[in-house]
């Protein structure tokens, strides 16, 4: 990615390698959502057309 300078790895040394964490939380956030994903169930946009939805208020007139 990088060419890794001294004043990296000092902070690395000091703080640890915060990129490498970042990206490997990124990773099981990712892996994650994957699995959410295939276990979600179908969308609401997917409903059969006769089914009950929303209804406007009913107002006087």
């Amino acid at each position: 990615m990088f060419q890794e300078t001294p004043i990296f790895s000092r902070l690395v040394d000091e703080r640890g390698d915060i990129p490498a964490q970042v990206r490997g939380e990124a990773e099981r956030i990712q892996r994650d959502l994957a699995r959410v994903l295939r276990q979600a169930p179908a969308s609401p946009l997917s409903t059969p057309r006769n089914s009950p939805g929303p209804t406007a208020p009913f107002t006087a007139l």
